[in-house]
């Protein structure tokens, strides 16, 4: 069965696009990153704050009867704001769920979420969710579903997503959307071929050839032997690694250590009191 998923900031969302969600099945996600000021960096290209209309397209949403996933990006102005963020979705209709995206460098130079303020960030997230919160979070969750899974003794990984991203024009790269557009002497444009002319499973099946992709795998086979996490993590994504290092041999990213690591060490310690801040 092919899955419709949409992620917008709902601005424009109406009733006539409510019932073509509903006619297709589509799976709506939206991006908000809280109420008021938390979403100051979300503004539309006149500069203009767009809170107030993107909740009135999740209201819009929640009144047709869709419910809604929501990506909310967490910065270093906002990360101490966790007990605000959870309330705030909480009281959303229609909201089922939240991935909070630890803000990355992606070639910015800015300042980074620290590992310490993300642990605290998770651990206040998963006393609310252990203390009772409905609010589904996307990686607490993702992490009680693998430990239920470990106990009982059903693990299954499945293989590594290639996310082949298609650009207007049939350009196909592998990996990570943002390598489309991408042009670099050490690894050329990126691209592994143009469905105009050949079918994406022949462009996977050659996948290997491409420097960028071996090197990823070479990655991916490091971060299997030599980290404690990945049985859990499944290795950095291939856009952290590149736009953090520029190459994808780096075997561990800021993501792993806002988004993975201190998730699994805040789990540990809440489950363990006698522990504390990495």
């Amino acid at each position: 069965m092919v899955r419709h998923e949409i992620q917008t900031n709902a601005t424009l969302i109406n009733r006539q696009w409510c019932e073509l969600f509903t006619a297709y099945g589509f799976e709506v996600g939206v991006s908000i990153d809280g109420p008021g000021a938390l979403n100051r960096n979300r503004l539309d290209r006149a500069g203009n704050p767009t809170d107030a209309r993107t909740l009135r397209g999740m209201q819009t949403l929640a009144h047709a009867g869709l419910s809604y996933s929501v990506i909310c990006v967490v910065t270093p102005e906002t990360i101490d704001y966790a007990e605000s963020l959870v309330n705030f979705f909480t009281g959303l209709p229609g909201c089922e769920s939240v991935g909070f995206n630890i803000e990355e460098q992606e070639g910015a130079d800015r300042a980074l979420v620290s590992e310490e303020a993300a642990y605290w960030f998770w651990q206040h997230l998963i006393a609310r969710r252990v203390g009772g919160s409905t609010l589904r979070i996307r990686d607490v969750d993702r992490l009680a579903d693998y430990l239920a899974a470990t106990r009982a003794g059903r693990v299954n990984h499945a293989p590594y997503e290639p996310i082949p991203t298609v650009s207007w024009d049939g350009q196909v790269v592998l990996l990570s959307p943002e390598l489309l557009g991408i042009t670099e002497p050490r690894y050329g444009d990126f691209i592994a071929g143009n469905v105009l002319h050949q079918p994406i499973t022949a462009m996977l099946a050659r996948a290997g050839d491409l420097d960028y992709v071996a090197e990823f795998v070479t990655a991916l086979n490091d971060c299997a032997d030599r980290c404690a996490f990945y049985d859990f993590c499944r290795g950095a994504q291939a856009g952290n690694r590149y736009f953090e290092h520029a190459t994808f041999t780096a075997r561990e990213t800021t993501y792993c250590r806002t988004t993975r690591q201190a998730l699994v060490r805040a789990a540990a310690d809440h489950l363990t009191p006698q522990g504390g801040a990495p």
